[in-house]
């Protein structure tokens, strides 16, 4: 029961952290954290050791613990990491992916596409979802690489990636779901030279357009 329990406050903790829920900065007092997570000190201090390893909280020795801080320079050192292992890991998926394989780019696509027409249309609220479907779209393209370790360093590094997106709120409108349209043609046509050539458009463009903004000054 305590492992499942520490596994929950983990998994809210993190995802907190990464959508902004807690904010960058944040001082993390374990006594509220003790309240809001229903995990005791112990625990919470051990969550949050882990999450100091996985570069999402800063520990400040005996001051405890504060949610990293963002900033431009962040931004692109985590985007140039995600495009290398992105672009890596593409074409060993493309030319692993079976049938199963592309069903589920298809459909991670799909629900994508939905939530960036709401997005499109002006509905705000969704933001968080479109960004889950995101994730689970790209980490769908590249999911038939052949490599565990690599998948789990890729969503890693996307997490932080999507925390600087969730801070700044960073939407490029029908640009970015051309993008993503041309990224599922390469993945059922086994383009990967072109499939990483778009990646590479649509990364350093949502960076150029969140650095436009000054979100992350």
């Amino acid at each position: 029961m305590a492992t499942s329990i520490a596994d929950r406050a983990y998994d809210r903790i993190r995802a907190d952290i990464v959508f902004g829920r807690l904010a960058p900065g944040l001082r993390l007092r374990l006594d509220r954290l003790a309240e809001a997570y229903g995990a005791s000190v112990s625990t919470l201090r051990e969550i949050l050791s882990r999450l100091s390893s996985e570069g999402l909280v800063v520990a400040e020795g005996q001051r405890g613990f504060r949610a990293a801080h963002v900033s431009p320079e962040g931004f692109e050192d985590v985007a140039a990491m995600r495009l290398l292992l992105e672009t890596y890991a593409l074409p060993l998926s493309f030319t692993a992916g079976d049938l199963e394989w592309e069903s589920r780019v298809v459909a991670a696509h799909h629900k994508l596409a939905f939530m960036e027409r709401r997005m499109l249309a002006g509905d705000q609220e969704g933001t968080e979802l479109w960004k889950r479907y995101d994730r689970e779209f790209h980490q769908s393209l590249i999911e038939a690489c052949g490599s565990q370790t690599l998948l789990d360093l890729y969503g890693g590094v996307f997490d932080q990636y999507l925390r600087y997106q969730m801070v700044a709120i960073v939407f490029r409108g029908e640009i970015a779901a051309e993008e993503h349209r041309t990224l599922l043609d390469c993945a059922l046509t086994r383009n990967a030279d072109k499939a990483c050539a778009v990646l590479t458009q649509h990364v350093n463009g949502c960076v150029a357009y969140t650095l436009k903004t000054g979100a992350l000054a």
